[in-house]
């Protein structure tokens, strides 16, 4: 039975990488026109939440989400959220309906076909390299006078040992919504580890939960209490894991 179990997770995880190939390919021509001018942005999203669509399908996972808020077309958010999958940019995609702009590891630009995509549509940030984090702050920028929102992982990563429920957070998120006076919108992602995370023989189908917690407003904290806005964050998210309300 073990061996028959883990015949079908192979199996599974599989399929998921030739799905996350195949819709790339399909989208490829649309999804790479959608590139080429900056203020095409909007439309590439649009484009990318289709294959955010086709991969949860797909994998025969079934989003379950509980809106304590409802993000504002034209508003712009930080939005963060606790990172424990591979799907997890999918079900970001999923959930939000406007142009949202990622905060991602620089080295998955080197990952063929996706990497031209992915470097012309997210922030790229090097975080072993002090300059290009403070590039990070200029390309958010940027994007916020565009009206977009801002997504970042605060963690940093993908923790190494599935038993932390929850790892510390970066200051960066905190800083960049204080600077712009952006308020930041808390979402926490409930199943997405159990579904499929990168142990390679765990996963399986079935509902992924998300939150999307009340957004906390930032216009009443200076960056010396940038620390203090992380925590009340991270507690939030972690309330939420430990005690799920959905």
């Amino acid at each position: 039975m073990f061996f028959l179990k883990n015949i079908a997770i192979l199996l599974y995880r599989i399929w998921y990488y030739l799905l996350t190939a195949i819709s790339i390919i399909v989208l490829f021509v649309f999804l790479f026109t959608s590139v080429l001018r900056k203020e095409w942005y909007p439309i590439f999203f649009k484009i990318a939440r289709v294959w955010a669509y086709m991969i949860l399908i797909g994998m025969g996972f079934r989003p379950i989400i509980k809106k304590e808020f409802e993000l504002k077309k034209g508003s712009s958010y930080m939005i963060v959220a606790n990172h424990t999958s591979m799907i997890d940019i999918m079900l970001m995609l999923y959930i939000i309906k406007y142009p949202v702009v990622f905060v991602g590891k620089k080295e998955l630009s080197k990952i063929p076909m996706f990497g031209f995509i992915y470097k012309r549509t997210c922030i790229l940030v090097d975080r072993n390299d002090p300059k290009s984090r403070r590039n990070v702050y200029e390309s958010a920028q940027q994007k916020i006078k565009q009206g977009y929102s801002i997504c970042i992982f605060p963690e940093g990563g993908v923790p190494l040992d599935e038993s932390i429920v929850l790892d510390s957070f970066k200051n960066g998120a905190f800083r960049l919504a204080i600077e712009h006076h952006i308020p930041i919108v808390p979402m926490t992602f409930h199943d997405n580890k159990k579904r499929f995370s990168y142990t390679f023989f765990s996963g399986g189908p079935g509902k992924i939960r998300a939150t999307i917690h009340a957004p906390l407003v930032t216009t009443n904290y200076s960056l010396e209490m940038k620390k203090e806005l992380k925590t009340k964050t991270r507690t939030i998210i972690l309330n939420e894991l430990n005690n799920p309300s959905l």
